[in-house]
């Protein structure tokens, strides 16, 4: 049995969910999300919360169940409260400015990188070293963050390059380290 599946899903108050066969909208303050669902699974709003349901205990089956449920949880609380991720730049020299949609990145190459974040997705720069990428769309939003972190990933010597914020690092000790470390 799939226990995320079987969870009922909570809708707020002010969030309008119309489900028209496999398609579902959810539409709430932040904006409006359709997505399209696998034809097996069966989606129904019961009392205020959303229900999935599957045919059988195929093995597919019990697989769709728990990956509708949480798609459908991440459409009501992005329309809800949204999603953010946010990248740090470290380096000399790394920093990021807006200039209208695009963001220009100086990440350690000879020209500034332009990037123009997708639609839905806003990009906005604290400090000069900081990146705060916010949507209500979960996948376009990690998308998008994955997209930036790509184009520096941090060095695993000294520490530089775009990384998320807490995310942890293990820098290698490099050739004097090694030489350390044998004697």
């Amino acid at each position: 049995m799939s226990r995320i599946g079987l969870m009922p899903i909570p809708v707020p108050q002010g969030v309008k969910v119309n489900i028209k066969g496999n398609e579902v909208t959810v539409e709430g303050s932040k904006g409006k999300l359709v997505r399209s669902f696998h034809p097996d699974m069966s989606i129904t709003l019961k009392d205020g919360s959303l229900i999935v349901a599957r045919p059988s205990d195929n093995r597919n089956h019990r697989a769709l169940h728990g990956l509708t449920r949480s798609l459908l949880n991440n459409m009501v609380e992005g329309v809800t409260k949204g999603f953010e991720k946010v990248l740090e730049l470290s380096g000399v020299g790394y920093r990021a400015q807006k200039a209208g949609n695009k963001v220009s990145l100086q990440i350690g190459f000879s020209h500034p990188v332009e990037f123009t974040p997708p639609a839905g997705v806003e990009v906005m720069v604290e400090g000069t070293n900081r990146l705060r990428i916010v949507g209500i769309d979960k996948e376009a939003v990690g998308e998008t963050a994955a997209q930036i972190r790509a184009l520096r990933p941090v060095d695993s010597y000294k520490g530089k390059g775009v990384k998320y914020a807490g995310e942890k690092l293990r820098l290698k000790p490099g050739k004097a380290g090694k030489a350390a470390l044998k004697g």
